[in-house]
């Protein structure tokens, strides 16, 4: 069956971004003749995976896709005759090339004049050296030839010595003028690709047809930008986008997708896992082994994802949508595609958790509501100042709360200093630990500065999971009293700091275990 050579253009109208590759959509209005016929399409990118191509024709028009397929060859480099629409640099090289063509063959014919004449030469010579042995004198005659062709030889070499030159000179500016038009204008050969469609028509006409299929090398990923304006937070969500699949998106209906195609659908093997029982020993029954350790506070969601090695989407596959249609080039460069963009009201507190850092961080917390869950991804910073830094946004589902830390302030100081000690009662053989952990606070501000500042301090205290070790919070110790403790061990004071004001905070408890505790 013959295919029409002449590619009919079939642009990229929609495409779905997923984790680690994309699934493209192209639509075409063909006309058809009636019967059997092959067309050609494109040039498509040549990533295109061929097992996912799928065609369809959406029209009422009576017509059936038989085959397609995608043909793939090598475009090979074009010849660069010198015409007239040429560059300056191809009409350059072409004068050059005639030149040095020329100054070759006058080069070859001086040398060789020059050879004829070093021959001529010799012959005078020998001629009058046989002259002069037989006893003829011609001097004159002798002197008047030597001259000649001494004199002819100096001028014939004089032209040859200036014809060298100016081969080495076209030869360097011809080297450079090739370079030029390496870098400029001549283009490797490329792998280009064609869709061959198969089709049958009842009647001629007018048919759309619709085609899709998956590439490689596109991705995305969710970036923020938070603006801190007074009470208020504006929360933008974009999409960097990335893609070198072989061509350009030119204003596409951009889908993006959490969807994880290549991962593999079979279940995980179960095996088998015997529980045993068994005494225990003297020893054991005499002691009861315990540490310390420490847990970070688990809460519903998804696990935690360290980097960004994919997009963490709470184990379900999310979709959102560009607004409006957007080009991303296939440079392979980060390109932001704007998604949603919210304000809501925000509360803000100065916190500060010595343990862990001396500095106090403003913490803001407000809603989400985007209408979409918001994934995890960095988030850019911005307050009255401008950009602050750069911070991380978790995993929050639509309507849930959210927390944005936007930075430490460097006119607060904090100090912390612990202590212990451990003290055996007599008859209980109970041993008792007692910490006692001191926190200095301080405030720095300029002159003229107005208002009470809230920091809220943030200590923690052991939790036993075992009867035989208690922990007991001494709150007649502390000064003040802790505002409020969970059930985590988590100690928190509100405390409010004057301008240039200094407050001291004690959190004392015990932790009292019995005899058969070891390892505390």
């Amino acid at each position: 069956m013959p295919t029409d050579l002449r590619p009919i253009a079939l642009p990229v109208t929609a495409v779905t971004c997923l984790e680690d590759r994309a699934h493209v959509e192209r639509t075409a209005l063909l006309d058809l003749e009636a019967g059997v016929q092959r067309l050609r399409l494109g040039p498509v990118s040549a990533l295109a995976v061929d097992r996912t191509l799928h065609a369809e024709l959406t029209s009422d028009h009576p017509a059936t896709v038989l085959d397609v397929r995608i043909v793939r060859d090598w475009t090979p480099r074009g010849p660069v005759p010198p015409a007239e629409e040429d560059s300056a640099l191809r009409h350059r090289e072409h004068s050059l090339e005639e030149e040095r063509l020329a100054a070759e063959q006058r080069r070859e014919r001086l040398r060789a004049r020059l050879d004829l004449l070093g021959r001529l030469a010799g012959d005078l010579l020998r001629e009058i050296g046989e002259g002069a042995g037989s006893g003829e004198s011609e001097g004159p005659r002798w002197n008047r030839e030597l001259d000649r062709v001494d004199a002819e030889r100096d001028t014939y070499g004089e032209e040859l010595r200036a014809v060298e030159a100016r081969l080495a000179v076209l030869t360097a500016e011809l080297t450079e003028v090739r370079r030029a038009m390496e870098l400029a204008e001549e283009e490797p050969a490329e792998l280009v690709a064609h869709v061959e469609l198969t089709v049958e028509a009842a009647a001629a006409g007018p048919v759309r047809l619709r085609l899709s299929h998956l590439t490689p090398c596109a991705l995305w990923r969710p970036a923020y930008r938070a603006v801190l304006d007074g009470d208020s937070l504006t929360l933008e969500t974009d999409a960097v986008v990335w893609q070198r699949t072989g061509e350009d998106w030119s204003d596409v209906r951009l889908t993006l997708s959490t969807a994880r195609s290549a991962l593999a659908t079979e279940p995980p093997r179960l095996t088998e896992d015997r529980l045993t029982l068994k005494d225990r020993t003297a020893a054991e029954r005499r002691t009861i082994d315990v540490e310390l350790r420490e847990e970070e506070i688990s809460a519903l969601g998804p696990a935690a994802v360290l980097g960004l090695p994919g997009v963490d989407d709470g184990g379900e596959a999310r979709v959102l949508h560009s607004p409006a249609p957007v080009s991303v080039p296939g440079d392979g460069r980060a390109h932001r595609v704007p998604v949603s963009s919210f304000t809501t009201a925000a509360s803000s507190e100065y916190a500060c958790s010595p343990e862990l850092s001396p500095l106090v961080t403003q913490v803001v917390r407000c809603d989400n509501l985007s209408g979409h869950a918001l994934l995890a991804g960095p988030v850019d910073l911005v307050r009255g100042s401008g950009f602050t830094g750069r911070g991380t946004l978790d995993f929050t589902a639509p309507g849930a709360a959210f927390e944005l830390a936007f930075g430490s302030r460097d006119d607060h100081r904090v100090i912390r200093d612990a202590e212990e000690s451990r003290d055996t009662t007599g008859l209980t053989q109970r041993t008792v630990v007692t910490r006692t952990v001191r926190l200095h606070l301080s405030r720095f501000s300029p002159p003229g500065e107005q208002g009470d500042r809230v920091v809220v301090l943030r200590e923690r205290i052991p939790v036993s999971e075992v009867s035989a070790v208690e922990v007991r919070l001494r709150k007649e110790a502390c000064s003040p009293a802790p505002d409020t403790v969970d059930d985590e061990g988590i100690v928190r004071w509100d405390v409010s700091l004057p301008p240039g004001g200094r407050r001291s905070v004690t959190l004392v408890y015990e932790l009292s275990a019995t005899a058969k505790v070891a390892g505390l």
